[in-house]
């Protein structure tokens, strides 16, 4: 039996649209996810509010081996968005990756084109904290001066990737950090260095 989605679709779609957009515009602040589902495990209810909020028919899915190895987090994103589930990183709009350490390479997905940059993929990571972890410097739009992320479990060589993601700009991909009821976000437009 699948769980239930947001327990009022319009209202909680609406708070956690607002928690993304202001996170992404305030990149590397922490934005609360007040209204999440009872997401099916390894699905976390964070990631599951994104996914709810975010994709839909036209919009693929690319899920890591351990969500995709789950039946019922397969079934349960199929039955409450209607997105495609794909197998080519490639073809994605948006990735959701429930074990950070074995992220994909950055250039396994779609990182847009000069084109159309907009078109690449979104990679929601589902982590365990925002206290823990290697810390980050960012800089760049909707950042006054500079701020600074912490977020674990990530890749050991995340900086690395994060500062080639950025001399793809306007190309690259997005990322969007979830907990439980928290997340964040880090557009490719951020210059990304080692934290304090």
């Amino acid at each position: 039996m699948l769980t239930a989605a947001f327990n009022d679709p319009v209202l909680d779609a609406q708070a956690t649209f607002r928690a993304v957009l202001g996170a992404a515009a305030q990149p590397g602040t922490i934005a609360e996810l007040s209204r999440v589902p009872a997401a099916p495990p390894p699905l976390s209810a964070g990631a599951a509010a994104i996914a709810l909020t975010l994709c839909d028919r036209e919009t693929p899915l690319w899920l890591d081996s351990t969500l995709l190895s789950s039946p019922t987090t397969v079934r349960w994103l199929r039955f409450h968005t209607g997105a495609p589930i794909v197998d080519d990183a490639g073809s994605a709009a948006f990735a959701f990756v429930s074990a950070p350490e074995q992220l994909p390479p950055f250039d396994h997905f779609n990182l847009g084109t000069a084109e159309y940059p907009d078109r690449s993929t979104t990679i929601v990571l589902q982590i365990r904290s925002f206290r823990e972890g290697p810390r980050f410097a960012l800089t760049g739009p909707g950042i006054r001066i500079r701020e600074q992320m912490q977020a674990a479990p990530l890749p050991g060589d995340m900086l690395q990737r994060l500062s080639a993601n950025r001399k793809h700009f306007p190309r690259g991909v997005d990322l969007l950090f979830a907990t439980e009821t928290q997340m964040m976000a880090l557009p490719r437009s951020i210059e990304v260095g080692r934290g304090d």
